[in-house]
């Protein structure tokens, strides 16, 4: 009785399904649910292992490497389960060494894309310590990168399963001749912006003018830049016009300028003249928001139509707008101080009308 069932097993397990034997087809699926299971035990275990280890170190870099390596370790075992399933299923060896090779092709181009990814922050913070490249022209460069990468793959893939790829290259290469021919602007722009993000002509913030251009920079995008008006209207310049124009950075100064004239009427006599001049070159000179160079300058040099003009000429210690205005406040009110104190008064325009009288001829 039981020699009859374990030979009726072995017809089951001999049975010929697609011309191959049962218990081939059944061993083959063992297996590889047998590395699925190894792979569950490596996620478990040895890659837990491996976080415990890495954990323990003083740098995040072998963190971040682990963290983009452990889903491509992981798929290894699902191709080494494919590779033993195909082998004990007979499939052709020429189609499973294509499958195979192209699987272990886009592990490897995960692993780096990954990378990559993972490495992002660190790129960042290494161009940032030369000031020379903002986080917009860094994310270009990444994205760059990670397109490489996939192009790589897919054509080390073509090459894998026998496709010309050196045809299909050069196709590309005429496709993308015309392509640039026709979008000539954009690649001007996109080459603009990288100009202004490598240069460091301005940041987000700061205050530019370019062209009849004025206002407040919003974004620096790849193509175009975005400038708010001092009025709101939000003024939106390509990059390759930006690149080719002249532009003014007021938020680099440190400073800013004051450029005025004095005008005192004329019957100020000369010694209230040089000793209003002093006095308002002392209170500039002791001044605490006024910088003490040699750009400060308060001299009486014009006769001007209807005053005797004291040209004045300094620098404030901030170039902020709204601390620059209340120290120009404060300079104006001590200066009508100095000018009332010593007597004097401020002219204004005015003209001199005489009458002269006729002669009268006496008969």
């Amino acid at each position: 009785m039981q020699q009859n069932n374990f030979e009726s097993l072995l017809n089951i397990l001999n049975y010929k399904f697609l011309s191959l034997p049962l218990y081939k087809i059944i061993l083959a699926f063992v297996v590889l649910f047998l590395f699925l299971a190894l792979r569950r035990a490596f996620t478990l275990y040895i890659l837990k292992f491996f976080r415990f280890l890495v954990r323990k170190t003083k740098t995040e870099l072998d963190d971040k490497f682990l963290k983009a390596i452990k889903n491509p370790l992981r798929f290894v075992f699902v191709i080494a389960g494919l590779y033993f399933f195909f082998l004990l299923l007979e499939v052709d060896y020429g189609i499973v060494n294509h499958i195979l090779k192209g699987l272990l092709i886009f592990d490897i181009f995960w692993a780096l894309y990954n990378i990559v990814g993972e490495f992002e922050e660190y790129i960042y913070k290494a161009l940032g310590k030369f000031g020379r490249a903002s986080r917009e022209f860094v994310s270009f460069i990444i994205k760059l990168l990670k397109i490489f990468i996939v192009s790589i793959g897919i054509i080390a893939l073509l090459q894998d399963w026998g496709i010309n790829v050196t045809g299909f290259l050069a196709s590309l290469g005429l496709g993308g001749l015309a392509f640039a021919l026709a979008a000539k602007d954009t690649a001007a722009n996109i080459f603009g912006g990288i100009a202004i993000l490598t240069d460091n002509i301005f940041k987000i913030g700061e205050w530019v003018k370019v062209g009849n251009v004025e206002g407040i920079v919003e974004d620096i995008g790849m193509r175009t830049t975005k400038i708010r008006a001092f009025d709101k209207r939000l003024i939106i310049l390509p990059n390759a016009t930006i690149a080719n124009s002249a532009v003014e950075n007021y938020s680099r100064r440190d400073k800013r300028r004051i450029m005025m004239r004095i005008g005192l009427v004329y019957n100020t006599p000369i010694e209230t003249i040089k000793k209003i001049t002093d006095e308002i070159r002392d209170m500039l000179l002791n001044h605490p928001d006024i910088a003490k160079d040699e750009s400060l300058l308060i001299y009486f040099d014009q006769f001007e139509d209807s005053s005797l003009s004291i040209f004045c000429y300094f620098f404030t210690n901030t170039a902020v707008w709204k601390d620059y205005l209340r120290i120009r406040e404060d300079i104006n009110l001590k200066i009508i101080e100095i000018v009332e104190r010593n007597g004097s008064a401020f002219a204004f325009p005015s003209n001199s009308i005489y009458f002269e009288t006729p002669l009268k001829i006496e008969k």
